[in-house]
């Protein structure tokens, strides 16, 4: 097949500039070292075949060596070196994450959503940007979609990458459901000092053969026509047949891995590498199709002299200032007010757990974009605790379907769904099973809406049945709130009744952020003595609550000489503090504060509590030591010192590795009313 002109030109343009920057970079290494970079060098061939090839509609997932992808989808070279040198107008991250590492959302040009440092991870939500397409496409979905111009998602990877475990829940899923995604690996044969032979027992085209539906294709990566004409077909196809590829594409680095790991440190093939340089073929490739050498001199001249001029610009650009710290942690949300019925007139009672399956539903109802996908959730079972019961035939399969024991993917893949206008619900098992999902978390869901400066925030919900319950043993049983917690930039509720957990549903479907909603176990039914409190009147379908307000459900008002405690707790701690209360006789010496979500926290509402009680209890049902709980109680001793008449107490369960499976040993393991009680006689009298 033969090339016009304009396409020939446009590439040698483009890789000359790209070879321009890592030339000026060298030269001037001293200044751009201060922050990490990796360039494009040796792989701007295909690269560059790529990012031309791609429209406005397409996603692109590129990694960190990609700088080639980026000029050729129209980046110009100070849009670069503005996140070189982490300035205030990076346009990718406002000077907050490393070179190359784009998040994109420009009409006219292909969108790039937040990704990680993209060693492997963005394989996932770049798949789920391409299920995202799937779902849209769908005969049933209510998306009116346009085959002809149907989008595809191009997720880039290293060759090394490849070697990760969520590599193959990305293959796995875009095989079995046969989705519009291309898998670009470019194979320079190198980790950062491990080569191939040491790490791999195939290389990426090998493997991918073992994932039935996965087509690949294994090109010359220096080679701009091969590049060019391979990767146009395989694109034609996806576009057309809405089935996933894989071109494995060849090519040498010629630039250090990472500005801070120099190739002469480890490198033994250098000068092998060098004989398959793509700049001296290309430049061939363009002599025998009627250029002269003059023509391309004039070309990368003129390329140099942007790449020069544009990097006295951005080095008098503008750095962040430290309020610029402060921003895009979080999108703005709709929902700050409790509006809405919460106890109809005429209502049932209904137990937590179908408040959160007709909340579900009735979102459903109203929202095409909204999903529902997990471990088991589909027709069949409708999950393990029936929390979706009867979804999957209200809804079709597409809507409500089931996952492979793919944890990662379950969870990073609503950034790509959320990327591409859908609203995803998700759910782990049990929160013991959540552990393979926290890369992802914490990498992808967390940081996409700070990273990428406000422009991805990640819309999802992720439901975690959690707590001890019923002999579950050491495995499903835990309580992780701790853990999520700590990663900033989630959104979580902790409700202990199923009308919190209905409107906070409908809080969460709104909100542009991602949460995470923790249901105990032991609540869904209220069969745990004690716990009919959980049980509810369902709330009206327009009944929202809103994050980071708590509930004083037990309020007291005590006189100058009261001894009056404050309890601080959720979840299953909310009943034993209830029931605590009342075997005691004490409602008029306790108040319970109930704090609804963990982030964001009602700090004025418990700091007002204990202010006026002057003795405080936080309940949890994790082990207490170096927990949310403990980090809470402390937060409090430092805000009320003054106002204390006792040091803050915390209770928890045991300090032990796991729960136990006997029912005696579990018992022994977590509170409970009986212990409870005994902490707040012992606070009460000190």
């Amino acid at each position: 097949m033969k090339l016009k002109r304009d396409i020939f030109k446009k590439a040698f343009t483009n890789l000359v500039t790209a070879k321009a920057l890592t030339e000026l970079y060298e030269e001037n290494f001293k200044v751009v070292s201060k922050y990490v970079h990796a360039t494009s060098r040796g792989h701007e061939v295909i690269q560059t075949a790529v990012g031309m090839q791609l429209q406005p509609q397409d996603y692109v997932y590129p990694y960190y060596r990609d700088d080639s992808i980026l000029l050729a989808i129209g980046m110009q070279p100070k849009d670069l070196m503005l996140q070189l040198l982490a300035k205030k107008d990076d346009p990718f991250s406002a000077g907050r994450t490393y070179y190359s590492h784009p998040s994109l959302n420009d009409a006219d040009k292909p969108k790039i959503p937040h990704q990680s440092s993209a060693t492997g991870m963005q394989a996932i939500p770049a798949t789920g940007a391409a299920m995202g397409f799937w779902y849209k496409e769908h005969k049933d979905s209510k998306f009116d979609t346009q085959n002809s111009k149907s989008p595809v998602v191009v997720c880039s990877l290293g060759d090394a990458s490849v070697t990760e475990g969520e590599i193959a829940e990305a293959f796995q899923m875009a095989a079995l459901k046969q989705l519009p995604i291309i898998y670009l690996v470019q194979d320079n044969g190198w980790d950062i000092s491990a080569n191939a032979e040491e790490t791999r027992a195939q290389d990426a085209f090998e493997y991918a053969k073992g994932f039935h539906g996965l087509e690949a294709i294994s090109i010359d990566g220096t080679d701009f026509i091969e590049s060019y004409t391979e990767f146009e077909k395989v694109l034609n196809t996806v576009r057309e047949e809405r089935r996933p590829f894989l071109v494995h594409a060849k090519c040498p680095l010629l630039n250090h891995h990472t500005s801070g790991v120099r190739m002469e440190f480890y490198r033994d093939d250098l000068e092998e590498s060098k004989k398959r340089d793509p700049y001296p073929k290309l430049k061939k490739q363009l002599l025998e199709n009627g250029f002269t050498e003059g023509e391309l001199d004039a070309i990368e001249q003129a390329a140099k002299a942007i790449v020069a001029k544009e990097y006295q610009e951005a080095l008098q650009a503008e750095d962040p200032k430290p309020e610029d710290l402060f921003t895009h942690d979080f999108a703005p949300t709709p929902i700050t007010e409790e509006k809405g019925n919460r106890s109809p007139e005429g209502a049932e009672k209904v137990v937590m757990v179908d408040c959160a399956l007709f909340a579900i539903e009735e979102l459903m109802n109203q929202h095409p974009e909204c999903l529902l996908y997990g471990q088991d959730v589909g027709g069949r079972l409708g999950g393990v605790f029936r929390e979706a019961a009867t979804l999957a035939q209200k809804f079709g399969d597409h809507r409500v379907f089931n996952t492979a024991i793919q944890e990662a993917f379950i969870v990073g893949s609503t950034v790509g769904m959320s990327a591409v206008g859908l609203k995803p619900i998700v759910e782990v098992q049990f929160a013991d099973y959540i552990w393979p999902g926290l890369n992802q978390l914490f990498t992808e869901v967390s940081r996409s809406c700070y990273l990428s400066n406000g422009k991805w925030p990640v819309s999802m919900i992720l439901r975690v049945p959690i707590g001890a319950y019923g002999s579950g043993g050491p495995y499903h049983s835990s309580s992780v709130e701790s853990v999520i917690t700590n990663i900033r930039g989630l959104k979580i509720a902790y409700p202990s009744n199923g009308a919190d957990l209905k409107g906070l549903m409908k809080a969460a479907y709104h909100d542009p952020n991602p949460v995470v909603i923790f249901e105990h176990k032991g609540l869904y039914w209220s069969k745990v003595p004690g716990t009919k409190g959980a049980t509810s009147i369902e709330p009206a379908e327009d009944y929202v609550l809103p994050f980071g307000k708590a509930w004083v459900l037990q309020e007291i008002w005590p006189q100058d000489d009261d001894e009056t405690m404050s309890i601080i707790t959720y979840g299953m701690g909310v009943h034993w503090a209830m029931n605590a209360s009342q075997e005691l006789g004490l409602q008029d010496k306790i108040e319970i504060v109930d704090l609804r979500t963990l982030h964001p926290l009602d700090e004025e509402a418990i700091m007002k509590s204990v202010k006026k009680c002057k003795k405080c209890l936080v309940v949890t049902e994790e082990p207490s030591d170096n927990t949310f709980a403990r980090a809470l109680s402390g937060k409090i001793q430092e805000q009320c010192f003054q106002y204390l008449d006792a040091p803050v107490m915390t209770i928890g369960s045991e300090n032990m590795p796991a729960i136990p499976l006997n029912s005696t040993l579990e018992q022994t393991m977590i509170p409970s009313t009986e212990k409870v009680k005994v902490k707040i006689q012992e606070l009460l009298s000190y």
